[in-house]
């Protein structure tokens, strides 16, 4: 297994923990964005898979989650969190010059990386969308009315068929098992506008990659998010039978192989 590194840097509202795996000499940087409630550290096959591809591979902790400061899952405002992953794409690009930068963002990780592009779009070769929380989400819908968040914890079933995967999440100490805070709620429908807004990502080349089973982040929710942001190189791949987690589910093999097979095709 390919090991991690970590850093630490003074991020927009506290300390962030970014991790680096990498092994000889890499052709690109590929840099992960976790989703909500989780951290980086849960994608550790997904790093050795783009690491032997010939990546270095790299991604923070967003603010609140994992080994990074910050209240549990408190997110005010994205922009904040985009800008903590632009400091680690930047860094990247410091100790690599001239490599390609592929990003791969998946739940509410999709929804940074669909904004990073859309704002920096052209540090990007590539951008890898894995069951983005984009265009609508029916858990934002249901929870911005409500003053108190309730306290409903993730049925893991709907993260993968695999029943490990679940497991592993539920046993996992970094992971948030709690409510969602309001001001994150309110955050998450005001990023979820902005980027609605924001327009087409021109000719960036763009994998999107889904369950068609996924509950958590349903795929006629994120539809119409797809459609407000696609460019010139939209490509689609959805999943029969296959939940939330792509990345990790027993399809697991097929998902990662389209994905490097996706960013042979965009370095050529």
């Amino acid at each position: 297994m390919t090991t991690s590194r970590e850093w630490e840097f003074a991020g927009t509202r506290g300390a962030i923990t970014a991790r680096i795996w990498a092994d000889g000499e890499p052709r690109y940087v590929a840099v992960l964005v976790h989703g909500y409630g989780e951290h980086l550290g849960r994608y550790d096959h997904v790093a050795g898979v783009l690491v032997r591809h010939g990546a270095v591979v790299c991604g923070p902790d967003h603010m609140g989650h994992g080994r990074s400061a910050g209240d549990r899952v408190l997110i005010e405002d994205y922009e904040d969190v985009v800008a903590d992953l632009h400091t680690v794409v930047e860094a990247a690009r410091g100790d690599h010059p001239g490599l390609p930068v592929v990003m791969i963002g998946h739940s509410m990780g999709g929804l940074i990386a669909a904004r990073y592009a859309g704002l920096h779009g052209g540090v990007l070769a590539a951008l890898v969308l894995s069951g983005p929380v984009l265009g609508r989400w029916h858990a934002v819908e249901a929870l911005l009315p409500l003053d108190e968040m309730p306290d409903e914890p993730i049925d893991t079933s709907t993260l993968s068929r695999d029943p490990a995967v679940g497991k592993a999440y539920t046993e996992d100490p970094l992971v948030w098992h709690g409510p969602f805070k309001k001001a994150t709620i309110v955050a998450l429908d005001t990023a979820l506008k902005r980027i609605n807004e924001q327009g087409s990502l021109g000719a960036l080349p763009t994998f999107y990659v889904h369950g068609d089973a996924d509950e958590l982040v349903p795929l006629d929710g994120t539809r119409a998010g797809i459609e407000a942001i696609r460019g010139d190189d939209l490509t689609e791949r959805l999943y029969p039978g296959a939940r939330h987690e792509v990345f990790n589910e027993t399809n697991r093999d097929e998902v990662l192989a389209d994905v490097t097979a996706f960013i042979d095709r965009v370095l050529g």
